[in-house]
């Protein structure tokens, strides 16, 4: 049981994290502050002010780069999930509900991403990412000044 909740207590904090930086996190934030309260309201609050400076945490650490600090927060509110489930067991249903309902909202979320290409020339399109479907490019052909095989066709005397 507790690889389990050890499962649920990381796929949630990592949920909690990516949409820290998405633009449902208000909404979520409300909703997770709710799930650790239960039912006091002083505690929710707490819980919202908690999330709040995490949150604000992160957005730093994501603009400096700093993946240390990002990485900490999210073992700080998997250690807080874990804690939560063992005191109740019966959170394990309502988190694995919420992370269901919030979950395909931070799936691609509105995190900046960046990315790049080295080690060689492309000559074409390059595509990150997955769940292509019927992709078409009308990339122009080599350009004359690129020779990839020089003793080939179109080799220069």
């Amino acid at each position: 049981m507790e690889a389990e909740l050890m499962t649920l207590a990381t796929s949630g904090a990592t949920t909690m994290v990516g949409l820290m930086v998405s633009e449902s996190w208000a909404q979520a934030r409300a909703r997770i502050a709710t799930l650790f309260g239960h039912g006091d309201p002083a505690r929710e609050t707490e819980i919202e002010e908690d999330l709040e400076l995490s949150q604000r945490e992160l957005i730093v650490a994501r603009d400096t780069g700093d993946d240390l600090v990002a990485a900490d927060i999210e073992a700080e509110w998997r250690t807080r999930l874990r804690r939560l489930l063992r005191e109740d067991p019966v959170v394990a249903a309502e988190l694995r509900a919420l992370l269901d309902e919030l979950a395909p909202a931070g799936e691609g979320g509105s995190g900046a991403v960046h990315n790049t290409i080295s080690g060689g020339t492309q000559l074409g399109p390059v595509v990150q990412g997955r769940d292509f479907d019927r992709l078409t490019f009308n990339a122009p052909g080599i350009p004359p000044s690129v020779d990839r095989d020089p003793g080939g066709p179109g080799a220069r005397p």
